[in-house]
């Protein structure tokens, strides 16, 4: 066991039952031009997140642990919120995005477009594991937890945009499930007013999980010298 240093406590986990995964690096969440920025939220974090991610994906490639990217979005059809008696209909800040602007329709986290790609310096590697959702939560209606458990992990270390709505939803579904969850914070950017992201790292470390930084997970998967 390795252990990391994180709040609450630290965390003795195994590297070979561990998995990282990244969080909707997508151009709708990280471009100008994509759907966050269209509507007024600020990008200005993103490039330094973006270099953190790198650094933790390219820290797991190297330790062996399986990397997944999840990828939110709609299929051209929007069969996923198909009316009003859904609530993703109602609450989905892209769906109501779109209905407002119908120049825009179709044009929004819909499979296919720019705006649904992964930016290109976050592509996944053709053996790594692409988790295709349609709401924030990553193990909702997917396949995540039965790909996780063929590969024996017991531990996710999460990132990605954002912390306060795929990421966090992502780990509270982690937890409920059995694995052990942490929120690689730095690694992380919230949308929204500027407490979100400490309001979010409260949520996980107080019930949820815990919190660390990348530097740390560096320092826990550094070979023995």
């Amino acid at each position: 066991m390795t252990r990391l240093d994180a709040r609450p406590q630290p965390l003795a986990f195994d590297p070979k039952r561990s998995a990282l995964v990244i969080n909707d690096m997508q151009n709708a969440f990280c471009s100008p031009g994509g759907y966050i920025d269209r509507i007024g939220f600020d990008l200005s974090r993103v490039p330094a997140v973006v270099e953190k991610i790198r650094s933790l994906r390219d820290m797991a490639r190297a330790a062996g642990m399986p990397v997944v990217f999840l990828q939110n979005g709609f299929s051209a059809d929007l069969r996923e919120a198909p009316g009003p008696e859904t609530p993703l209909w109602h609450k989905s800040n892209a769906l109501r995005y779109m209905r407002a602007t119908p120049a825009e329709q179709g044009r929004i986290l819909v499979h296919g477009t720019w705006d649904y790609d992964f930016i290109e310096v976050l592509r996944p590697s053709n053996d790594e594991i692409i988790i295709s959702k349609h709401i924030d939560n990553g193990f909702t209606g997917t396949r995540l937890d039965h790909l996780l458990r063929a590969r024996d992990v017991r531990t996710l270390f999460v990132c990605g945009i954002s912390s306060n709505v795929g990421v966090e939803s992502t780990l509270r579904s982690a937890y409920h499930a059995g694995y052990f969850g942490v929120m690689v914070s730095d690694a992380c950017m919230a949308v929204g007013p500027s407490y979100m992201q400490a309001a979010t790292e409260f949520n996980i470390e107080t019930f949820f999980g815990w919190v660390s930084k990348v530097e740390s997970v560096q320092a826990a998967l550094a070979p023995p010298a």
